[in-house]
């Protein structure tokens, strides 16, 4: 079968289409996979190496640090290499790391193999979204994006599932989980070699497509609606892996459910993850195509709903232990994957011909800005934690849960992003080069 046509020459879904959005969808659930395991067996790995929540945060720290060189590393390199032969390179780097993990026997080798795994990890997204740029025609993006996103969630529900059955049931402890779930890794490969040829994903003939030139990155728009995505990017990413990285704990220890109940609920809140990536894909779709006749102004607003969906969180620090607190986290989940289809498809309106590039720069403008916030964030939970006792020691009742601030105040971020493309995204841009108010079938 001859390559897909790039987009545009206007690509259809067709079953080699799909057949490459799936095994992305796989590589995003793999990716999501080696990520959660560490939050799902902290607690147990915390107490084998005595950390508190602030050496948990440098853990998380160290990751998020690693993923933003990564990203700008593999960013660039995205965009001078096949990405056919790059990609599957990374993902068996990031399973090594993923599952060295489980042979680890301090706290300084566990950090060094997150260190690795999220430098690694960081050149999945260039690669995919090459991938799905010259996969997919514009107004097609959305929801193949949302495709990809899902599998992050997929990875998410799997994990917690795949823990409780070997490590509770069959109580083979926390290290086998690494290892198994880093093999998988390899498996992968197959499916990406016997789909990967249908699309061409050579450097030249990305920058033989288009007509961008040496200067790209100075044009008016393109800082503005660039200046718009740091802030878009910074905003959802801060938010979904504070959450990501946290909720493990805030269930079983601000909120005292058992480990049991906290992995079952993990699966649970990660589904409402997917749920809510594929509506996004879906409902931008919809909106383009029923009357609006906007790709870009049904994106803005399936953005905005997910804002407010996760701005649920404020409800958090009044809430306690019960199906309500439960329910409220769920429509956060839904709510804050469904912004990224949307934050993907901006960025890769950018630039055609330079989307390694743009990515990685978001993507490490992002982790840089929002890693810190996991050590922070671990610590003022030790400070939280502490003051807590001396006010019950004192006979007082404390007013909040050492977990709570954090999560309520983190959840409202992307309005602030969803305020900002509402006001200076649009403009009227040259017809065919997927940006702005273009129609709903191109």
């Amino acid at each position: 079968m001859p390559p897909i046509p790039s987009q545009t020459e206007g690509a259809r879904w067709t079953t080699a289409t799909w057949a490459v959005c799936i095994v992305l969808l796989l590589a995003s659930t793999l990716n999501y996979m080696d990520r959660q395991t560490l939050g799902n067996v902290q607690t147990r790995i915390e107490k084998e190496f005595s950390l508190n929540n602030e050496d948990y945060g440098n853990v998380e720290l160290g990751f998020g640090i690693a993923f933003a060189v990564g990203a700008i590393v593999f960013g660039v390199t995205a965009d001078m290499v096949n990405v056919r032969w790059l990609y599957p390179a990374m993902i068996v780097l990031w399973s090594g790391a993923g599952a060295a993990t489980g042979f680890c026997q301090s706290y300084k080798q566990l950090l060094i193999c997150r260190v690795l795994l999220g430098f690694f990890e960081a050149a999945h997204w260039p690669c995919a979204l090459r991938t799905t740029q010259r996969l997919l025609a514009p107004s097609e993006r959305t929801f193949g994006n949302s495709l990809l996103q899902s599998g992050t969630s997929i990875g998410a529900i799997i994990t917690p599932l795949m823990i409780k059955v070997m490590v509770i049931q069959f109580d083979t402890g926390w290290r086998m989980p690494f290892l198994v779930i880093g093999g998988l890794g390899f498996a992968w490969l197959l499916g990406w070699f016997a789909v990967s040829h249908h699309v061409n994903l050579a450097p030249e003939e990305a920058h033989a497509e288009g007509k961008d030139e040496a200067g790209w990155w100075k044009e008016k728009t393109f800082i503005r609606r660039f200046a718009i995505m740091i802030l878009v990017v910074v905003s959802i990413n801060a938010a979904w892996q504070l959450f990501r990285a946290w909720l493990p704990k805030f269930l079983e220890q601000g909120r005292g459910y058992s480990e049991n109940e906290r992995l079952l609920f993990t699966a649970a809140f990660n589904a409402a993850t997917d749920i809510g990536c594929v509506l996004a894909g879906i409902a931008t779709v919809w909106l383009a195509g029923a009357g609006l006749r906007s790709v870009g102004l049904a994106r803005r607003i399936v953005f905005t709903g997910c804002a407010v969906c996760s701005a649920f969180s404020l409800f958090i620090p009044w809430l306690p232990k019960g199906p309500l607190l439960l329910g409220v986290l769920l429509v956060i989940a839904a709510g804050m994957l469904g912004l990224f289809p949307c934050y993907y498809t901006w960025s890769q309106d950018l630039s055609r011909t330079h989307q390694g590039k743009v990515t990685g720069l978001l993507s490490t403008i992002a982790w840089l800005a929002s890693a810190p916030i996991q050590k922070y964030y671990g610590k003022a939970i030790d400070w939280t934690i502490a003051h807590n006792e001396k006010l019950k020691a004192a006979g007082e009742v404390p007013w909040i849960g050492p977990f709570d601030a954090g999560l309520a105040l983190i959840g409202c971020t992307p309005l602030i992003a969803s305020v900002a493309v509402w006001l200076w995204w649009e403009g009227r841009t040259p017809a065919g080069t997927g940006l702005g108010n273009q129609p709903a079938a191109e």
